[in-house]
């Protein structure tokens, strides 16, 4: 029997829920479940999505240290210069547009909240053994 693997999640650990959640509003994501304990009003655990792109973020139980996330979470947006702009108007600070060999759509660096790098990145034709594929 083949294993197939149907969707993969990545979740994070964050200081505080709730404003990881505005954050990635502004990114496009809105809270498709979350999770509250028994006495509190705030969530510990949220699963947020926008489109086909999913993250789960849950409270930490240790101080959250920018230094210490060594992982980076690309998303794709159909025009990454609008996202840009939108996100500065929001008040964020994106990193300059730029245009790798490997990313000639543009991509462009955020961090969030708890220090987890964001690159931000053109949706574009992928070539996948060797044939050109739409990334929806």
């Amino acid at each position: 029997m083949e294993v197939s693997t149907r969707d993969l999640v990545a979740f994070a650990h964050v200081a505080d829920v709730e404003r990881t959640i505005r954050f990635y509003s502004d990114l496009g994501f809105h809270v498709a479940n979350s999770v509250v304990q028994e006495g509190s009003t705030v969530p510990v655990w949220a699963w947020l999505e926008s489109g086909k792109a999913n993250l789960m973020v849950g409270a930490a139980s240790a101080p959250v240290e920018a230094s210490q996330q060594a992982v980076l979470f690309y998303l794709y947006y159909g025009d990454i210069r609008q996202v840009h702009a939108t996100l500065l108007a929001l008040g964020h600070e994106p990193g300059e547009i730029r245009h790798p060999f490997y990313m000639p759509g543009g991509e462009f660096r955020l961090c969030d909240p708890d220090g987890y790098v964001l690159m931000l990145a053109q949706a574009q034709i992928r070539r996948a053994r060797g044939i050109a594929m739409n990334r929806q």
